[in-house]
């Protein structure tokens, strides 16, 4: 099976329906995966989704904060939510869907963003980021990630150099700093993930999925990072046939701080 997947913290998706709606209109994609929902389950505004055809859908909300989403034109198999570091807040969800023979596991993520302050003694989001990332890395392993499987999210951590418009400015910044790109490099060696994103922009150049709204142009000034990513075992990655930051709806009225991301995923 071939498929698209695409990737958004949409920032409330009841505030930004509209730019959804244009959104799925031009580009389509048969499974759409959105963060920081910021809504309870029964308040989630599936009626556009279903009208494009979107039928299949996992939610996991919460009123005013956090919530992850999975819409999708292709039904699941089985789906499930995780809970991290006792919390109870919404920051995940996965679905499986059928592959030929075989199937495919998909996870949605939400990581914490942290805080301004990245001291987990003194920031107490600081250390909740901390640990959720470090139960990723012991759940995310072995037979976890021994198959087929695609993680996506906005996992808040900008890892590489050219993930930053500036990273010796950015050292000492939530996002960026080595403590949070060592904990995400864990995850990923631990579960064997490959970045996807990385495969087509080379780790020498710029590529960035958020730019804050305190720029007062943002595209002139272009301080951006990557927050949003999409991973794969190694099971998958040569069907990975390309990836997309669709950059063009920053600039949409009342836009996200984050910009959707696509993968299309080829046949076996």
């Amino acid at each position: 099976m071939s498929f698209t997947l695409a990737t958004w913290n949409i920032n409330s998706v009841r505030f930004r329906i509209r730019q959804v709606g244009m959104f799925l209109d031009r580009y389509a994609p048969d499974i759409l995966c959105l963060q920081e929902t910021k809504c309870p389950d029964d308040r989630f505004p599936l009626k556009p989704f279903k009208q494009r055809g979107y039928e299949h859908v996992l939610l996991n909300g919460q009123k005013g904060y956090h919530g992850v989403a999975i819409l999708s034109r292709i039904p699941f198999l089985a789906t499930s939510k995780r809970g991290f570091c006792q919390k109870g807040d919404a920051r995940h969800a996965a679905v499986t869907v059928a592959d030929g023979g075989d199937d495919i596991l998909i996870h949605n993520f939400y990581i914490p963003a942290g805080g301004d302050i990245p001291d987990p003694t003194i920031n107490d989001k600081f250390a909740h980021k901390l640990a959720f990332l470090d139960e990723m890395t012991t759940w995310l392993t072995g037979p976890e990630t021994d198959r087929r499987s695609i993680l996506v999210g906005d996992l808040n951590v900008a890892p590489l150099e050219n993930d930053v418009w500036s990273h010796k400015q950015l050292l000492r910044i939530v996002s960026h700093t080595p403590i949070e790109t060592e904990r995400l490099e864990k995850v990923r060696a631990a579960g064997g993930w490959v970045d996807a994103m990385r495969r087509f922009v080379p780790p020498e150049e710029k590529l960035y999925t958020w730019w804050s709204y305190r720029a007062a142009n943002w595209a002139l000034a272009n301080k951006g990072r990557r927050l949003d990513h999409v991973w794969v075992t190694p099971h998958l990655v040569d069907r990975v046939e390309s990836t997309e930051v669709i950059r063009a709806t920053r600039s949409w009225k009342r836009p996200s701080d984050h910009v959707p991301v696509i993968a299309r995923i080829g046949a076996a």
